[in-house]
């Protein structure tokens, strides 16, 4: 009988093992939240948008439409910070590269070539890009997005993704805003 007890006390030992290794399995993350078709109004496709949003449960977007011009909008992921857009219209335009934004970044790099007219610049966490829109409402416009801290930890991959990320999304809000330039 000693040996009897001693074999399922191995078994038990098994299953609980087998058991807390597969709780910590679910637990360890995932994306259980539909990715949005639109960001602030403006399209996004799943693919540019998917790596700068963190694993977890429950997405929220709040703020302003970008057509709109009138602020910012976010999305968070479980309350944390997923990506932060902002679109401003200007009468003429401002160089992210210039000294009046160098605070907004952390490594700033020039975005270069851009495959339409106007001007990017990189950090680790966000980028800005002006471009000319053409309208006399819009002659300019100044896009902004930052993300989160749970993004793609590797910062180079990072950077990858939010430059993937702009030049899908800088000519759909461009696209919005009936821009003829």
């Amino acid at each position: 009988m000693h040996g009897l007890t001693a074999m399922s006390g191995r078994t038990s030992a098994a299953a609980l093992l087998c058991g807390l290794s597969l709780l910590a399995a679910g637990c360890s993350g995932g994306r259980e939240y539909t990715l949005p078709k639109d960001l602030c109004g403006v399209p996004v496709s799943e693919k540019s948008i998917s790596p700068l949003l963190p694993e977890g449960k429950k997405l929220v977007r709040q703020g302003d439409p970008l057509v709109d011009m009138s602020g910012m909008c976010f999305v968070a992921v479980d309350s944390r910070k997923g990506v932060v857009v902002g679109a401003e219209k200007t009468d003429r335009f401002y160089d992210p590269m210039g000294e009046l934004v160098e605070y907004k970044f952390t490594n700033r790099k020039k975005m270069d070539p851009l495959p339409f007219d106007g001007a990017g610049a990189m950090g680790d966490t966000n980028f800005v890009i002006s471009a000319p829109c053409g309208t006399p409402d819009v002659p300019h416009l100044t896009v902004s997005v930052s993300v989160g801290d749970r993004a793609e930890e590797d910062v180079d991959r990072r950077r990858a993704d939010m430059e993937a990320f702009a030049l899908a999304f800088v000519p759909s809000v461009k696209k919005e805003l009936a821009c003829t330039a």
